[in-house]
């Protein structure tokens, strides 16, 4: 028997990924993934869904309204899906690199950031969110997190 009950699960015409290094520690991979994917939530209006409420009525944060998928990749196919990404318009990139272990706030981030060119990035981690083929076309050869 088939069930013909039309789903009421939303589809989404972006996807959002991470792509972690594949040499980092546990911890790492959870700092890497909590900034990156905070940068993703401020990247186009209607990302975030309405606050969720429990039964009690006590109020909590909304968070992203859509799937995250969490991947790994070596430096190098980092690099190559951060050049791919920034090349591209209708790509939202967040960026982390190995510095950002040893900053302890914002703005110490950015210079760390801003003192290497594009290319000298040493990478540990990128967030993505654009049109679902452009995303997979981008993440081609890393593999979902274990």
């Amino acid at each position: 028997m088939t069930d013909t009950t039309p789903s009421t699960a939303p589809t989404f015409d972006t996807k959002i990924v991470v792509i972690l290094g594949d040499d980092l520690v546990a911890w790492q991979e959870l700092n890497v993934t909590a900034f990156l994917t905070a940068g993703i939530a401020t990247s186009a209006p209607g990302l975030v869904g309405e606050p969720y409420r429990d039964a009690d009525g006590t109020e909590y944060l909304p968070m992203l309204r859509q799937p995250v998928i969490v991947l790994t990749g070596d430096a190098a196919l980092l690099a190559r899906a951060r050049a791919k990404a920034a090349a591209r318009d209708d790509v939202a990139l967040a960026i982390y690199t190995r510095d950002l272990f040893a900053t302890m706030h914002d703005d110490a981030n950015r210079a760390a950031v801003a003192a290497v060119a594009a290319a000298d990035l040493d990478l540990v981690g990128l967030a993505l969110r654009g049109p679902k083929n452009v995303i997979d076309r981008i993440a081609k050869g890393a593999v979902f997190h274990a």
